[in-house]
């Protein structure tokens, strides 16, 4: 049984989700438009794998996988990395922006993937007999 915390909790997680991959998407758009420095392909490669990640998370917390925690600790890792990576971009207030974002969606996931087991599951298609018999 999921109580209200624990449904707010995943609510937030995913609207933060949500907003970092619209983030990284606008910040994207941003870098290929600035050019030089900003058009380096790790970086925009890490916004958009992190963009990416952030919706799989959503789509691993509304379908309740068992492989959310995992889903949602790549995630965190993804959005921490991409957060550096802005930030080494200088004082530029659109990078910062994003690494903002970043960290915070980073906390929630963290968050998520370490509580994962008291959300709710889907019931095992796995038994000891399949297991048994393979």
């Amino acid at each position: 049984m999921m109580t209200e915390s624990i449904l707010t909790e995943m609510q937030a997680c995913k609207q933060t989700c949500i907003e970092c991959q619209t983030i990284c998407i606008d910040t994207l758009k941003y870098c290929k438009s600035q050019g030089g420095k900003y058009s380096d392909m790790t970086m925009m490669s890490m916004m958009r794998d992190c963009a990416e990640m952030c919706m799989i998370c959503v789509n691993m917390i509304n379908d309740g996988s068992e492989f959310m925690g995992n889903t949602c600790s790549l995630c965190a890792e993804i959005c921490d990395r991409t957060a550096i990576a802005c930030e080494n971009m200088g004082s530029d207030a659109t990078m910062m922006f994003c690494a903002a974002i970043c960290r915070r969606c980073a906390e929630y996931c963290k968050t998520m993937g370490l509580n994962s087991a008291s959300y709710f599951r889907r019931s095992s298609l796995v038994t000891e007999d399949t297991l048994l018999s393979s």
